[in-house]
Order: C-alpha cells, then structure tokens, then sequence
C-alpha cells in the first residue's frame, strides 16, 4: 500500500511558531532541516526526531471536537500522511520520498494541544491518533506529493 506525503512542517525552537514547507531535506544525524527536535543529542537515541501523523486519525480528532475550523499544521507534526495504514508498532519502517524513517513509539499529544482547542489532547490521545515518533534510517529528500510505502514491519521476537 502506498500513501502519500500532505504536508511538512517545522519549529525553529520549542514552542515556536510552525513553519509549513513544500519540502526539505533530512538527515540522519539532524532530522529534517531547519527543525529544532531533529538534531541528535549527545548519548542520544534521536527517538524523537521527526513527528508524523495520518489525516484520518486528525479528522476522526476533529470531529469528536465537532469540526472546529484547524489545518493539519495545528497540531505541531512534522508529516502529515494520506492513504496509509501505519503500524502501531516500534521498529516498522516507511520511506517517505528518497529518506527512510523507523518508528520508535507513539507521539503522544502534550497539553499545547489544550491551548489550540479545548479538549483536543483528549481527542488526540485513543489509538495513536496523535502521531508517531520517528528516527532516520537514512538521508534523503522530501516533498509535499511524495509517496509514502511502509517498507518493514516491525520485528516481532518469539517468546
């Protein structure tokens, strides 16, 4: 199944404004550029580096708030995604454009969400709808159209 890449968006700092973009560049040890999360800290995993959430889990989000008039960006993700269904499980990887991101866990919404609508972190919060958090696997480049293919399932060891 292959889905395609809606939007890209990045902060400059924690809790700046968000910047919307037609495209970028990411790498493996900086995320996507210009986007403060996606650097690497010291002893750090990048578990975090890049954000990514489905538009149906957004609208399913919108309308138990009864559709109140926000754009996908609101919500502070790196990549909005369409016409996937992606694994709630760590370690799926997904292409998106020419760069390769693996899932490292759920993104779950943060009281910010509270100052962009009331009651829109509880909206957020059933079945992974706030997002996933991603790692890059490898470097590559990005844009608004590209598509996005789920490339390996997680790994799943035998008990």
């Amino acid at each position: 199944m292959t889905g395609r890449l809606l939007g890209i968006a990045r902060k400059a700092r924690p809790r700046g404004v968000v910047e919307t973009i037609d495209h970028a560049a990411v790498g493996i040890t900086t995320g996507i550029a210009g986007d403060f999360r996606g650097a690497i800290k010291p002893g750090g995993r990048g578990r975090r580096q890049v954000t990514a959430m489905l538009l149906a889990d957004w609208r399913a989000a919108m309308a138990d708030l009864g559709d109140p008039p926000l754009a996908g960006s609101d919500r502070r993700v790196n990549l909005l995604l369409d016409a996937i269904d992606l694994p709630r499980d760590k370690g799926a990887r997904l292409r998106v454009g020419s760069a390769l991101f693996e899932i490292t866990g759920e993104c779950d919404p943060c009281s910010r969400m509270e100052e962009v609508a009331p009651g829109l972190k509880a909206a957020l919060t059933p079945g992974w709808r706030g997002g996933r958090l991603l790692r890059v696997v490898s470097a590559g480049e990005i844009a608004v159209g590209d598509a996005v293919a789920l490339e390996q399932q997680a790994f799943v060891e035998a008990i």
